[in-house]
């Protein structure tokens, strides 16, 4: 686990964190939940074949229960993943304040980060439980589920790991890796700039650490999970960010 004295590299939740385009579709999963956690899961087609895989999707400061992550987590499933977001905001996600013009971001990010971080191991352990220990496990983090996605891949507990423009982090997240990572960033990034960026990959070049980063220019952090669909460079940074996911968890998900 990281630790409070070493510097950081992420920065807290900004601006950024809680702006974005809603997205429109229709979800296709279900809320269960999971040690006292209401769960979004999303199964992949029926005629999957092979072995388990399970993506565990910590979402951004919207929860996996916003319609963008559903979006998100049904199109990771459709790729033969089960995929599940825990709401480690018990109810209470940034979108409920944001109309409030005296909305403390700072004290609301204060409150929920121990409560996540206190249910998101036994939530773990309860799907490791549920899906089995022989299935594939994969780790993915949106801006505030960053950490939790690299907090994992310090562990045997997945296989992989992404996040895509994260908050909150320092540089025992990355000096602590164990796992394949894959860096998904935006070109504007007030949480995780160009100069945090550069030492996230100085260190995953000094621990020899198997790594992957993209690089979207013209989009800012958010981009993979609100980007505006309807601006063609917004649009094509946040497919190509969900495809590179899925290439990468596949790429590690034959004969580990």
């Amino acid at each position: 686990m990281s630790t409070s004295t070493s510097p950081v590299i992420a920065g807290p939740i900004t601006e950024h964190c809680v702006q974005g385009v809603k997205h429109v579709g229709e979800a296709v999963g279900r809320v269960e939940t999971i040690a006292g956690v209401e769960t979004y899961i999303s199964d992949p087609p029926a005629d999957t074949t092979g072995p388990k895989k399970v993506i565990l999707f910590f979402a951004d400061v919207f929860s996996p229960l916003f319609i963008n992550a559903k979006l998100l987590q049904d199109y990771f499933a459709s790729h033969g993943f089960h995929v599940l977001g825990l709401d480690y905001f018990f109810g209470d996600p940034v979108q409920n304040h944001l109309s409030d013009p005296n909305f403390d971001r700072a004290a609301w990010f204060a409150k929920v980060r121990p409560l996540a971080k206190e249910a998101a191991p036994k939530w773990i352990d309860a799907v490791r439980e549920i899906y089995g220990m022989d299935a594939k496990y994969f780790a993915v983090g949106y801006c505030f589920g960053g950490p939790f996605a690299l907090e994992i891949a310090t562990t045997d507990k997945v296989i992989a790991a992404a996040f895509a423009h994260p908050a909150a982090l320092n540089e025992d997240h990355f000096k602590q890796l164990k796992k394949p990572l894959l860096l998904s960033c935006a070109e504007t990034d007030n949480s995780f700039p160009a100069a945090s960026r550069h030492r996230a990959e100085e260190i995953l070049a000094e621990i020899k650490a198997t790594y992957y980063v993209q690089l979207f220019s013209g989009v800012k952090h958010g981009f993979a999970t609100r980007g505006d669909p309807n601006v063609e460079i917004e649009r094509w940074a946040k497919e190509e960010s969900a495809r590179s996911v899925i290439g990468w968890f596949k790429r590690f998900s034959e004969g580990s």
